[in-house]
């Protein structure tokens, strides 16, 4: 198995529960685990009854598992003071004001959301992964997760687009400065130059860490919908020459005992049928394997019954 196991799926379908259960099952199995998880609702602290932050934290009565919270409001303000700070010491001070105004409006803007945090879970993957045997990411609604992972290709062609236009300019600007009948060289050491090619060597290896050392699985419910949403996710992963290693079915209903008759056993019957016919549409129709069956718990799943989904997870450690 890959270092970088991310667990993604449409909102709601138990991402959560599946990512902590399969961090686990690895910690338990003697991998030192770190599960992370990018989702705003801060499930994976409910999943363990404990507080976490955006710095790894042993989770207490497990061994070898430590989990982090990355908070995407706080991760999107962090990203812009640094593009703030590091723009200020560029440009004159009367464009100081003007950048915090464009910064302030670019908050809201498409796309900032998804960059700040793609910054984030590749942070991780870089400074935080060395301790580790295996970084497990509970990530963002599928939509927003495809959105990440087409990034590294666009940005890397966006930054060579800007660093063929930054070059021209200070080409121009030396050919036209005469001062000493000498041109000023100001293209080796500009600040500029030196940020985007930071940043394309980040994006690079962001696209070349998750096409080689990443397994993606996918998490989905028995209803149409959600089928309908992993079919279109699968695409999306395959359109970015990322493939995607296996399906969990969640929230499955039990079956009714065979003495049960009454209404709601007659009910449950129906709805296993029903989902019945929706796995036997995943098995025939999707190319990867439907690697675990889960069933819907009474109880909230934690302790004892985490380790009952842990069991049911057919997924290497």
């Amino acid at each position: 198995m890959e270092p970088f196991v991310f667990f993604g799926g449409k909102g709601g379908v138990g991402k959560t529960t599946v990512s902590c259960a399969y961090a686990y099952r690895c910690a338990t199995a003697g991998v030192r685990t770190l599960v992370v998880s990018t989702d705003p609702a801060h499930s994976v602290s409910d999943v363990f009854d404990q507080s976490f932050d955006d710095e790894p934290r042993s989770v207490e009565g497990v061994d070898g598992l430590d989990a982090m919270e990355i908070d995407p409001e706080d991760e999107m303000q962090r990203h812009l003071d640094e593009i703030r700070e590091s723009l200020s010491e560029q440009v004159s001070a009367g464009m100081v004001s003007e950048i915090n105004r464009q910064l302030e409006m670019s908050h809201g803007t498409p796309g900032a959301y998804e960059s700040a945090l793609f910054d984030a879970f590749v942070d991780v993957m870089r400074e935080e992964s060395e301790p580790y045997d295996r970084v497990v990411f509970d990530t963002a609604p599928t939509g927003s997760t495809l959105r990440l992972l087409g990034l590294p290709e666009f940005l890397g062609d966006w930054i060579d687009r800007l660093l063929y236009k930054r070059k021209q300019s200070i080409d121009l600007f030396e050919k036209a400065a005469i001062g000493d009948m000498e041109p000023r060289r100001l293209l080796e050491g500009d600040p500029v130059i030196e940020r985007l090619r930071r940043r394309k060597e980040f994006f690079e290896y962001a696209g070349e860490t998750m096409r080689t050392e990443a397994a993606f699985f996918l998490v989905f419910n028995p209803d149409q919908l959600s089928v309908n949403e992993t079919a279109r996710a699968i695409e999306g992963f395959t359109e970015r020459d990322l493939s995607v290693r296996g399906l969990v079915a969640n929230k499955l209903t039990p079956t009714p005992d065979d003495d049960e008759t009454g209404r709601g056993a007659r009910y449950l019957r129906e709805r296993v049928a029903t989902e019945r016919d929706r796995l036997e549409q995943v098995r025939e129709g999707f190319e990867p394997p439907l690697v675990a069956e889960i069933e819907s718990r009474t109880s909230e799943v934690r302790g004892d019954v985490l380790t009952g989904v842990a069991d049911a997870l057919d997924v290497d450690v």
